[in-house]
């Protein structure tokens, strides 16, 4: 019951990707950026100093300052703390209580902080768009694809990348800016998003792309 412990791995590198099925090309006026969960409560298991979190935090950041820059909206999800069983759901059942009510733990990692005008939405399932206001940022934005980093990879942000491909929403799922239970589950998250929903990509050859640069 619980999170596991999650012992240091390499994070994955460009090298490593598989071919994504489908060449879709992410655009500054098309894209937001999604922020999955980086809160203190799910990194609790990760020595942060260390790889993957370590990487993942910086690649994150440097994330969200291109976006930035470019005009890119920037999203971060988040749940709650304290829920009650019925607010906790089937989630009780696999994972436990989940977030305790001591509002740090349910606070975004301090070096990604949300700041300016930074959406934040409350998160009730493993899916970005389930039960929140995220589908409805990107209309309102005339936004069709999304950005997708954070943790877990094989949970959360998978299946926040399958139901944007359902949406019609292009999804790019950033293999070295999210993170996972160990090494094996990161990779099959990546390679189900390539295979299946997303273009499987790194935070450089996305900065590249979003900057014009190749």
């Amino acid at each position: 019951m619980g999170l596991p412990t999650i012992q240091p791995y390499p994070i994955p590198t460009e090298a490593e990707l598989p071919v994504s099925r489908v060449n879709w090309i992410p655009e500054p006026d098309r894209a937001v950026l999604l922020v999955h969960d980086m809160q203190n409560y799910f990194l609790r298991p990760y020595r942060t100093d260390e790889s993957p979190i370590v990487d993942v935090v910086q690649n994150i950041g440097a994330l969200r300052d291109t976006c930035k820059a470019l005009g890119i909206p920037v999203v971060f999800t988040a749940q709650p703390g304290g829920q009650t069983e019925q607010q906790r759901g089937l989630q009780l059942d696999m994972w436990g209580a989940g977030i305790g009510p001591n509002p740090q733990e349910a606070e975004i990692f301090p070096a990604l902080a949300p700041v300016d005008d930074d959406v934040q939405l409350t998160k009730w399932r493993y899916n970005a768009f389930h039960r929140t206001e995220l589908r409805r940022v990107l209309e309102e934005r005339g936004r069709d694809q999304l950005i997708v980093t954070g943790i877990y990879a094989h949970i959360g942000c998978l299946m926040t990348a399958a139901d944007a491909f359902m949406q019609d929403i292009e999804a790019f799922f950033v293999a070295d800016a999210t993170a996972d239970f160990s090494r094996d589950d990161h990779h099959m998250a990546i390679n189900y998003a390539a295979n299946r929903c997303a273009v499987a990509t790194t935070t450089r050859r996305l900065i590249d792309t979003l900057r014009g640069d190749r």
